[in-house]
């Protein structure tokens, strides 16, 4: 299952932004209204719960310096990656988001409007950094 997010513009460099995604951090600041939990587990790992949703833990994958972020799941029962490209658009940086996730098809029927809306917000509060 492929979700993409719209892209955002976001009045920072691409160096900025990329500072701003490699610090896990800062995903508290963009977490949607929903978010229930969030906890730091360490530099490249965070916890975070929506309501009506299980708890997951995100963990750095990769970092191309300033154009991509990569996380990914820390638990193989869940696999699926979230990846930022981040590019630099005349003067402004353009950002999307990329959900890329291996399920069977009625999970992925069940979890794809939550994970579009959630990489959606995520977007959004993106761009008012």
């Amino acid at each position: 299952m492929n979700l993409e997010s719209p892209k955002v513009v976001i009045s920072k460099s691409p160096q900025e932004v990329f500072d701003f995604l490699t610090k896990v951090e800062n995903f508290e600041h963009i977490m949607p209204e929903s978010k229930q939990k969030f906890e730091t587990l360490a530099a490249d790992k965070f916890l975070f719960q929506l309501k009506g949703m299980p708890e997951l833990i995100l963990k750095q994958k990769e970092e191309i310096s300033p154009s991509k972020v990569v996380l990914g799941a820390a638990s193989d029962k869940l696999p699926f990656t979230l990846t930022a490209n981040i590019s630099e658009e005349t003067g402004k940086t353009e950002t999307q988001l990329v959900f890329d996730g291996d399920f069977n098809p009625m999970m992925a029927m069940m979890i794809k409007k939550p994970i579009q809306n959630f990489i959606n917000a995520l977007a959004e509060n993106l761009s008012k950094l």
